[in-house]
């Protein structure tokens, strides 16, 4: 337990009754001057009765009584002491401290009185310093003079020294003159130190000082104007005569020695400042030098556009080359190592021909000239011949010096050229295509290749076009190839829509007049074969190995839609040419006479041998088309002008002769598709066509051609199952050409077409879609009833 707690218990172990009323009352007094007293006696007396009812807790413990009195007195006893001999220790340090007050407070009053006394004294003597005030004066003004006497003798040589220097620098002894400058401006700082000095400086005395050697301001001037243009003329004057160079170079040293003097010196006393100074001659050295470097480069459009550009550009490189050469060998001999003269010129050659190089791309040029720039600067300029030199590269790396221009003003310069490039091609394009329309006029079949098929000079025309373009543009990089690939593209796009659109007016001038042009077909194959020639060379310049960034456009979809608006052009001359004897079709006179089918035969025939001049896959293709189209046109006639037969015998020579005519069109179709040259096969698709075509031609005989009309709904459910794209208006159509169909039967076989009814096959290519029926004629009939 601790030990100032200690008194507190034993008090705590006295009973309350025996406590006086005198304790009471002084307890309350400390409690009113400290307030924490009262809570320490409170947890004091606390902390006593605890302890005394935990030793007092058995009977037997109250023998041993006394013990703990004495040991508690004796604790008692000791803790006062202590206490006592601190506050007898903390009442000697006051005591001390108070002495010192008092002494301290004697010692302030001496002061005081002291103080006074000067004030008192100094007040009466006042007055005596005033007199000293024109004493002061004189003397300031006997320091001006003594100045002003020293100074005489160099005031008075100013105007010569003046004249003097004049003629030194006209006659570009420069050093001389220099160091006669340096004397002159050693003297006017001088006396404009010394005016400094003096106790009362003035503005008027510096401005004297500055008017009266106005003269050596303007040495100064002409001094540095022969210096610069000498520093200028550098790398001529070091090919003749160093001498001047050499001196202009030691004057700039010079120079530069007296600011860091200057400045040091400013650094102790920063009110005084010679005006003029600190000259930095050189960084104006360096600066001149870039000058004289941008005047090298400066050139107008006027002056070298056209080939011109080409030249110039050349004459650069060559002046270029011959300065770095005659700086590398002469001029770094002239100058301190410090300047890194060789270094330093390459950089500013550097940065003067990029600024010039800016404003040279910024002129409208033409794409030959756009690609001159090109090279020069992606090529020639840091190639062996000029920066790369190896004389050069231990001076500069190529890769601190960086690009000639920065990567967006190449991109935007590479865009410019391929928008120029682009509007080239365009117009050439035009023109080509124009050559190509007179072509078409001609009265003489096109040409042919080594193949035997038809050609004209247009593909030809494109592709070296478009591949002349790539070539020149992979000498610049290949991303510019590859712009000039898509925008190639895109070109072709736009031509081919042009193409096509050159196609239809082409049709619709031969459809006014069948006799003019006279090679009309001849050159729509050629025009196919020209489509196909583009295709294949467009399919080679999307290769895999050309690295385009973005997604090239795709003109295969116009391609393939102008070759095969073409297409359609022939398939309508053929159906022109054969139209006459499909007027005659499905008649009567039609029955005994197969004039008009050998005659569709022959023309169909005729232009399959025109077919063959067309190059694969179009040559098939325009094979199956036509055959295509003649079966639909021979369906079409069928349901449009139906011939309704009168008996049993008019039914089956019907059929029997719409089965000769699929025969007949059957053996055409295998000999169209079977070619007899040898680089040229049989497309089993095509057979397959030929088959399903003819058998159409067969299954609409037999429908025909039946006598049981109980068996036609079965018969119609066949031919609805092999071609489902039949209607019910065709049905309706051949069972009014067999002219014996009651109702009822027209009833079941409708009921039946319409539960047999399902979507079309995937690749089934419809036949009767395109066949359109006429609507049948309504009677018209009249009520027997009279009008009210």
């Amino acid at each position: 337990m601790p030990e100032s707690s200690l008194p507190l218990q034993l008090v705590a172990t006295v009973p309350a009754s025996e406590m006086s009323a005198d304790d009471d009352t002084q307890n309350t007094e400390a409690a009113d001057v400290w307030p924490e007293l009262e809570k320490a006696e409170k947890l004091a007396r606390g902390a006593a009765l605890k302890w005394a009812s935990g030793v007092f807790y058995r009977p037997d413990q109250l023998e041993r009584l006394g013990q703990y009195r004495k040991r508690e007195s004796q604790r008692t006893s000791s803790v006062q002491c202590r206490l006592k001999s601190a506050v007898q220790s903390y009442l000697e340090g006051v005591g001390s401290g108070l002495e010192q007050l008092r002494s301290a407070l004697a010692d302030i009053r001496e002061v005081s009185c002291t103080l006074g006394e000067v004030r008192s004294e100094w007040s009466g003597k006042a007055s005596g310093f005033q007199s000293l005030e024109h004493l002061r004066e004189i003397a300031s003004e006997h320091e001006r003079l003594a100045a002003a006497f020293n100074n005489l003798p160099h005031l008075c040589s100013v105007p010569v020294a003046v004249i003097e220097t004049r003629r030194l620098i006209e006659s570009r002894r420069l050093l001389e003159a220099h160091a006669r400058l340096m004397e002159l401006e050693c003297w006017q700082d001088d006396i404009h130190r010394q005016l400094q000095r003096t106790s009362s400086p003035s503005s008027e005395g510096a401005s004297l000082v500055f008017n009266y050697f106005a003269g050596v301001r303007q040495l100064g001037e002409a001094l540095a104007k022969e210096l610069w243009d000498v520093i200028r003329c550098g790398l001529v004057l070091v090919r003749q005569d160093p001498t001047p160079f050499v001196s202009a170079v030691r004057i700039i040293e010079r120079e530069e020695r007296i600011d860091c003097t200057l400045l040091d010196t400013h650094d102790a006393n920063p009110h005084f400042m010679p005006p003029g100074r600190p000259k930095r001659w050189r960084t104006k050295f360096f600066r001149v030098i870039e000058e004289a470097i941008a005047v090298r480069f400066r050139a107008t459009y006027l002056d070298i556009r056209g080939p011109g550009l080409a030249n110039h550009l050349d004459a650069l490189q060559n002046s270029i080359m011959n300065d770095l050469t005659t700086v590398k060998h002469l001029l770094e001999q002239c100058c301190p190592p410090h300047y890194h003269i060789s270094r330093a010129y390459m950089l500013m050659c550097h940065k003067c021909l990029s600024a010039y190089l800016q404003q040279v791309i910024s002129w409208d040029l033409e794409n030959s000239e756009i690609f001159t720039v090109l090279k020069w600067v992606l090529h020639v300029y840091h190639s062996p011949e000029m920066m790369g030199h190896p004389d050069l590269c231990s001076e500069v790396n190529l890769e601190e010096l960086g690009p000639l221009i920065s990567q967006d003003a190449l991109e935007q310069v590479q865009n410019k050229y391929v928008n120029t490039v682009r509007a080239s091609v365009s117009e050439w394009m035009q023109k080509a295509l124009e050559v190509e329309l007179l072509d078409w006029q001609r009265d003489q079949e096109p040409d042919v290749d080594h193949e035997g098929f038809y050609q004209t000079s247009l593909p030809t025309i494109i592709i070296q076009m478009l591949e002349e373009n790539a070539r020149v543009a992979l000498v610049i990089s290949e991303a510019l190839r590859d712009q000039m690939i898509v925008m190639g593209l895109y070109e072709l796009e736009t031509f081919l829509t042009r193409l096509r659109e050159a196609l239809v007016d082409y049709g619709k001038e031969w459809r006014k007049d069948h006799t003019n042009p006279k090679y009309y077909l001849h050159y729509l194959l050629a025009a196919i074969n020209s489509c196909i020639s583009l295709s294949l060379q467009q399919q080679q310049s999307t290769a895999p190995q050309y690295r385009v960034n973005r997604a090239p456009p795709c003109p295969q979809v116009v391609l393939e839609r102008t070759t095969k608006r073409a297409c359609r052009l022939v398939i309508d001359e053929l159906l022109f040419e054969v139209q006459p004897q499909f007027l005659h079709l499905l008649s009567r006179s039609w029955l005994s006479d197969c004039a008009g089918i050998d005659r569709i035969c022959n023309s169909m025939d005729q232009h399959c041998s025109y077919y063959r001049r067309v190059r694969e896959p179009y040559f098939q293709f325009l094979v199956v088309e036509s055959q295509w189209a003649l079966v639909v046109e021979y369906v079409r006639t069928l349901m449009q002008k139906p011939m309704v037969c009168r008996n049993s015998e008019e039914r089956s020579h019907l059929s029997d002769r719409m089965a000769q005519d699929a025969l007949q069109l059957g053996d055409l179709f295998h000999r169209m598709s079977s070619r007899q040259d040898d680089d040229h096969c049989t497309c089993s698709q095509g057979s397959q066509s030929c088959e399903m075509l003819t058998g159409v031609l067969s299954a609409l005989a037999e429908i025909i051609r039946i006598n049981d009309t109980s068996m036609l709904s079965l018969e119609v459910s066949g031919l609805v199952t092999k071609y489902p794209d039949i209607s019910e208006e065709h049905v309706l159509v051949l069972l009014d050409v067999r002219g014996d169909v009651p109702r009822e039967v027209r009833g079941t076989v409708l009921d039946m077409m319409e539960q047999s009814a399902h979507p079309l096959p995937q690749g089934y290519r419809p036949i009767f879609n395109d066949i359109l029926v006429p609507t049948p004629s309504m009677p018209f009939c009249l009520p027997t009833v009279k009008c009210a």
